[in-house]
């Protein structure tokens, strides 16, 4: 790209024309990111430890009652949550698209000797495995991906569950959704930061498509030193709560129950998020 296609670009792009999401999985991305999970001074790209914590705790003893379970957690970046669940007794799966994320979550459960095992996939065609009492998906990943992948990502999941198996997802609430498409643009310098590590510029706008119900974000980054323009792009899918009741039903989930975050009671800090839990139907 160049100057000439930030002025020529298209005023509202569809959702996902652009790009299926950021480079989470260039290596270079992915070692940037991976310190924006672990700072604590932040909760933008996972949660401080206090809170990991917290949540933690609830899913152990609200969602699995205390009891060693198989845990499958999908989209698991650098492990924060598997690892405070390994030392609780259960056994965790991850899988992420980071290869920088991936590798600092092997590397912590080698050091601390932690029944926990990672792959870096794709989990759009990630073989899940099978037989685990709980898989989990949270921070909202969910709705990143295309109504027809997440359809897919549940199938793989309920398949993944052993018999009376439970499924939590953390989501957005259709109004986080709306307000993130809905943001005013926006531009920054910087001598190094998320998507390049030498100086650039960074042009982001926003774009809210009330027909299919999804925001997408759009970022132009210029290379301040080659001069080189690289477009970026991720959107989102709103959902209701009925629209999240009715996916889950028609994979053969029941029992659904909503919460108001991973803590099991209101957050201030967790506003943008749901909690469902719902359970693997018993097969006829």
């Amino acid at each position: 790209m160049d100057l000439m296609d930030i002025i020529r670009r298209q005023a509202v792009p569809e959702p996902w024309s652009e790009g299926e999401k950021i480079p989470w999985n260039e290596l270079g991305f992915s070692r940037r990111m991976l310190l924006e999970h672990l700072s604590q001074d932040h909760d933008s790209a996972s949660r401080r430890l206090e809170t990991i914590e917290k949540h933690v705790d609830w899913i152990h003893h609200s969602v699995l009652s205390g009891r060693p379970s198989r845990i499958l957690d999908l989209g698991c970046g650098p492990g924060l949550y598997t690892s405070q669940l390994a030392r609780l007794g259960h056994e965790c799966v991850g899988i992420d698209f980071s290869p920088s994320s991936i590798s600092y979550a092997m590397e912590c459960a080698h050091r601390d000797n932690l029944r926990c095992s990672y792959v870096q996939h794709d989990l759009r065609v990630a073989d899940y495995g099978q037989g685990y009492g709980l898989v989990m998906f949270i921070f909202g990943e969910f709705n990143v991906f295309r109504p027809a992948d997440a359809r897919t990502i549940l199938a793989k999941a309920h398949q993944a569950l052993a018999e009376n198996g439970q499924l939590l997802l953390e989501v957005h609430t259709f109004t986080a959704v709306r307000a993130l498409g809905e943001r005013p643009a926006s531009w920054y310098s910087t001598e190094s930061g998320l998507f390049l590590d030498r100086p650039h510029i960074c042009l982001a706008e926003s774009f809210w498509d009330a027909g299919l119900n999804a925001a997408t974000e759009r970022y132009l980054v210029l290379d301040g030193l080659a001069g080189i323009l690289t477009r970026y792009a991720a959107s989102t899918q709103a959902y209701t709560d009925r629209d999240y009741q009715s996916l889950l039903a028609e994979h053969d989930f029941e029992e659904v129950v909503f919460h108001p975050s991973l803590g099991g009671e209101s957050e201030r800090s967790q506003r943008d998020f749901r909690v469902v839990v719902s359970q693997k139907r018993a097969a006829d």
